[in-house]
């Protein structure tokens, strides 16, 4: 087994151990809501890059059924997304919500960089660095604000979806 299925096998199980760490079981319905919304975007997204030959993937569990990344686009990314919106600091300054996009932005962007200097897994053909961290930035954004939408958190008190306060 080489190097980047092992790096692969890897990013599986942190996104696993990092999903029951930061997921609230109250709040599982919510992220379900968000991991699955994440995932029917990146799948669209995701084969329109790999199709404009933007980016390659190489290396991948499911090459055959798929050009785009598996792992990537459908487990990590809407696994990051979810942790991102349930872990949003809510009621907090605006710096503070800037910084929480900044520091998710950077950090895959930062770790996706690092695959593409030293492993197989990703390979950018005709896109940089700061074009993933600006489409991470617009998808975060989009994901927050459909969450927000979805729950209605903008009509409701913070913490109480209009679902529940129709069940109450």
């Amino acid at each position: 087994m080489n190097k980047d299925i092992l790096i692969l096998i890897a990013a599986w199980v942190a996104t696993i151990i990092m999903l029951i760490l930061f997921i609230p079981k109250k709040k599982i319905r919510e992220a379900q809501l968000i991991f699955l919304f994440k995932q029917s975007n990146t799948w669209l997204v995701g084969l329109l890059v790999v199709e404009l030959r933007l980016i390659e993937y190489p290396v991948e569990f499911l090459k055959y059924a798929t050009k785009t990344s598996f792992t990537f686009e459908y487990f990590i990314y809407p696994a990051i997304c979810t942790v991102f919106n349930i872990n949003y600091p809510v009621g907090k300054s605006n710096i503070r919500k800037f910084m929480h996009y900044f520091s998710f932005c950077t950090a895959m962007t930062v770790l996706e960089v690092l695959c593409v200097k030293y492993t197989n897994i990703i390979v950018y053909l005709h896109w940089t660095w700061y074009v993933t961290w600006i489409t991470l930035f617009i998808t975060f954004f989009i994901s927050r604000k459909y969450y927000l939408w979805f729950f209605s958190y903008n009509k409701y008190t913070e913490g109480q979806s209009l679902i529940d306060k129709f069940m109450k």
